[in-house]
């Protein structure tokens, strides 16, 4: 293993508390359309880009399953909530991000969110600046759980993927992290890694404030 270099978050689940956004907003607007979707069904599709997740939903739901037209609901209706409520950070974040700014580590972020609402959800909480990098779900061919876009973070730190760990919180940013050569580090948000998961893990922490001592162990 190189020495620690660089470190690349994910977001949704792992920077900010919108997981559970997330699941209720796909869950009410494919009601909306007709399709009972679970909490499960959700789960399935965390962090998977459309070209993934819409084959996924269709198994599920058949051949006539509205993804488009159920996705853009979902965004209207979180942006709603987002717009009165605003957004929850996890835990630790701040802390985290100071350190690794203390430590000289560079630092990006890999999210299947598109750029516009990943640049509106961080300014929101105010950790926008810290980033070196932001490579987003539409700024890839192929998302996640394809390794495309930590490939093209560790690329724009001008760094190995090897020399950086990879902080998710779902199984498939977890596989798309290990695939592309990063160290996989996950901190759970809504549900625990699978016998699978767990086999790629280099580490798994409670919260964003554990990964500092991770961080520290590895410089």
């Amino acid at each position: 293993m190189k020495k620690l270099k660089g470190v690349i978050f994910d977001m949704d689940g792992l920077m900010l508390d919108t997981e559970k956004l997330l699941t209720r907003f796909w869950c009410e607007a494919a009601v909306l359309y007709g399709y009972p979707m679970t909490k499960e069904h959700v789960l399935g599709i965390r962090s998977l880009s459309s070209k993934y997740a819409i084959p996924h939903l269709k198994e599920i739901f058949g051949e006539d399953f509205r993804y488009w037209d159920v996705r853009a609901k979902r965004i209207e209706l979180m942006n709603a909530y987002i717009l009165h409520n605003g957004i929850e950070k996890k835990p630790g974040l701040d802390g985290l991000l100071e350190f690794l700014r203390e430590s000289g580590l560079k630092i990006a972020v890999a999210t299947a969110t598109d750029r516009e609402r990943t640049d509106m959800y961080l300014s929101s909480v105010g950790v926008l600046g810290y980033f070196d990098s932001m490579i987003c779900g539409n700024m890839v061919k192929n998302g996640k759980p394809a390794p495309d876009i930590y490939l093209t973070a560790a690329a724009a730190l001008e760094l190995p993927p090897e020399s950086c760990i990879a902080l998710e919180d779902s199984p498939n940013g977890i596989r798309s992290a290990y695939d592309a050569g990063c160290i996989p580090v996950m901190v759970p948000d809504l549900s625990e890694p699978d016998d699978d998961t767990a086999k790629l893990l280099y580490a798994k922490c409670s919260s964003l404030t554990e990964v500092k001592d991770v961080v520290r162990k590895m410089l």
